[in-house]
């Protein structure tokens, strides 16, 4: 998960993920829904900015 602070302020603010965070995220997609049961993480990966980051990275939303 470390590699997607990158990702935070598109997570959180709706801001425009960097290219490295869109790397980052096709990287780790395989672990969206683990990351989505996590207690800790979950709020962040299945947040309404969290969907626009990755449409915006061109990654479809996984369906856990």
């Amino acid at each position: 998960m470390g590699q997607l602070t990158v990702c935070m302020p598109a997570i959180t603010t709706g801001a425009k993920p960097s290219g490295a965070c869109c790397s980052n995220l096709r990287a780790q997609q395989g672990c969206f829904c683990q990351y989505a049961k996590d207690p800790s993480l979950g709020r962040y990966i299945t947040s309404p900015h969290a969907r626009e980051t990755l449409v915006s990275c061109g990654l479809a939303v996984p369906h856990c």
